[in-house]
Formats: C-alpha cells, sequence, structure tokens
C-alpha cells in the first residue's frame, strides 16, 4: 500500500494515479463499520479491474473546527494506516485538515480532492459529510461529481440496535465495557506503550510489573484493574494491569500510569515498545491499609486474569 500525504493545496494531478475506487471518512477505530466501507471499495475496484485506495484525514477534523489542543483517538495515525494496510487497499491518502481545507466549498473538494486524483467510484458511510460546514452529503455527492464518478452509500451497520460508530465505542471503553467494545471493533481494543522505570515496588512484593508510557493521545479505559495481553517481541504474553493512581501509596503518580504483571515472564525489557491489548475489567481501583492485603490482592487479579484466558 502507498501511503500519500496531501496538503491544501495539493499539487497532484489526475494523470499521476490509476483509476481508483476510493473510500472516504476519518475512520478512527477501523471499526466493523468503517471496514464495510472501506472492504466495498476494494471489492469494487477488484470488479472493475481499478486500484482502491482510502481517504483520511489529519488531525480530527474537531481539533481545528473547535480549536481544540487534541483529542485522544481510538486509532492514532501509524495505527489507523496499518489497519487498513490489512484490508488489502492499495493506496491511502491522509490529507492535512487545516483550517484552509475546512473552508473548501463542497464542489471544490469534489474537484480536486476526488476528480483530480483519478477517482471513479467513491464509497462512504451514509452519515458521511464534506465540504464547508458539512454541506456536502452523500446526497449531493452526485452532483458534484460533474459525471466524472459513480457512488456507493453503506447503510448503517447496527448491533443490538446500537449503531457501530465511533462515538459508541469510545462509549463502552470509557464505562469499561470491554466486550461491546470488542464487538464493535471486530478485534479488542490495544494501546502502544514504552517500558519505563518506575519505583520497582513489584519486584519487592513477589510481582514485578512491566511500567507502561502509554501513547498520551491514545484513548484509555477507566482506571481499575484489567486482564490484557502484551505483544512484545512478537509474542503474545497475558497478565494483569492495574491502569490507576497506585493509591496505596502516598507518592502515587500524578496521571494514571499502567503497570501489567507478565504471568510466567521474566527479563530485562526497559525500553522496549510493546502493545497492551485490553480484554475484560476485573475490578476498581483499591487502597489497601497494608502491604499483605495488597500482595493477596493482586495474587487474586493474577489468578483472575489466568482464569480468564485460560476460559
Amino acid at each position: 500500500m502507498e501511503v500519500i500525504a496531501l496538503n491544501y493545496p495539493h499539487s497532484m494531478k489526475k494523470q499521476d494515479f490509476p483509476k481508483l475506487a476510493l473510500a472516504l471518512g476519518y475512520f478512527d477505530g477501523v471499526h466493523l463499520g468503517h471496514q464495510k466501507v472501506i472492504q466495498t471499495a476494494v471489492e469494487y475496484a477488484k470488479e472493475h479491474d481499478i486500484k482502491s485506495a482510502v481517504m483520511t484525514f489529519n488531525p480530527h477534523p474537531i481539533v481545528v473546527l473547535k480549536k481544540s489542543s487534541h483529542i485522544d483517538t481510538i486509532t492514532p495515525l501509524d495505527q489507523k494506516i496499518e489497519l487498513i494496510r490489512s484490508l488489502g487497499v492499495d493506496y491511502i491518502f491522509v490529507v492535512s485538515f487545516t483550517e484552509e481545507f475546512a473552508q473548501l466549498e463542497p464542489q471544490d473538494f469534489v474537484d480536486q480532492y476526488l476528480i483530480g486524483l483519478n477517482v471513479q467510484h467513491v464509497v462512504a458511510g451514509f452519515d458521511y459529510t464534506y465540504g464547508r460546514f458539512g454541506k456536502g452529503t452523500m446526497d449531493t455527492l452526485s452532483a458534484h461529481s460533474r459525471g466524472q464518478f459513480t457512488q456507493t452509500t453503506v447503510e448503517k451497520l447496527e448491533k443490538k440496535g446500537v449503531k457501530v460508530s465511533s462515538s459508541a465505542i469510545r462509549s463502552f471503553l470509557l464505562n469499561g465495557e470491554l466486550e461491546r467494545v470488542k464487538e464493535f471493533l471486530g478485534r479488542y481494543y490495544s494501546v502502544q506503550g514504552t517500558v519505563v522505570h518506575g519505583k520497582k515496588r513489584g519486584r519487592l512484593l513477589g510481582f514485578p510489573t512491566a511500567n507502561i508510557l502509554l501513547d498520551h493521545e491514545t484513548l484509555k479505559p477507566p482506571v481499575g484493574v484489567y486482564a490484557v495481553k502484551v505483544l512484545l517481541h512478537n509474542k503474545w504474553h497475558v497478565g494483569a494491569c492495574n491502569f490507576g493512581y497506585n493509591i496505596t501509596f502516598e507518592d502515587g503518580p500524578l496521571e494514571p500510569q499502567a503497570e501489567v504483571y507478565i504471568l510466567d515472564f521474566s527479563g530485562d525489557i526497559y525500553g522496549e515498545t510493546l502493545v497492551v491489548e485490553w480484554h475484560k475489567r476485573l475490578r476498581d481501583e483499591l487502597k489497601f491499609s497494608n502491604i499483605d492485603d495488597l500482595i493477596a490482592q493482586i495474587k487474586q487479579d493474577a489468578d483472575d486474569a489466568r482464569a480468564y484466558f485460560e476460559k
């Protein structure tokens, strides 16, 4: 898959690209609804012997439109690209979403970013909007196409009466409903991080933990203890993760921190980058009055995590 960064204005020309079937969207999470949109474009491309493409935007439009400093994403850009790559896409356009780009009228967006990139077919969700103030919709796209491309509108996908959407996944995740997150994503939720030095209390307690500095712009579950998997050196390990403030001790972190006790594992992994995959919320974070109670609870958490994965 070729990754192409586009600014506004861009200098690409129609002849720079083969005929394309393009999926349009921000695609945060690349959830089952997004996958349906992208796979529809891929299938159309194969059926018509052309190339498939995805157009996404960076940063999140809300950051620019509402002048926010940032928004925690379900999938950071690099993970989003890899997930889209896994769907068999030939090209991905990453458009820099700026205030100037946001002012493009719908027809100008279509002329420059669809017709101008040799798009022959557009696929998007029923609620996709484009152009200034989101005035362009899937109902107006046919008129804006100037007869240069056709389109497919992908209808709403629901699970148990709830629309599969990034906002629903955010809500489930922030409530610790990881099973529903998986149901909507089609995979377990994961966050990348780096192993850093901590206070090494876990080692003294008999449960050495990996302190993981998680990607700060990626959405996190609520504070608590979780059954997790950890991808390290291309191998998955199971473990129990305390995500919180270490409230038993008075010198806990100011921001919630992930400490993972990786079951049946030993080794120096400081500085390693790994992936934490969140499977099940086991309990709330608790404050213990003595070390013995804390040790007993950590052992119970490890046993609960092991039992979960053995099922």
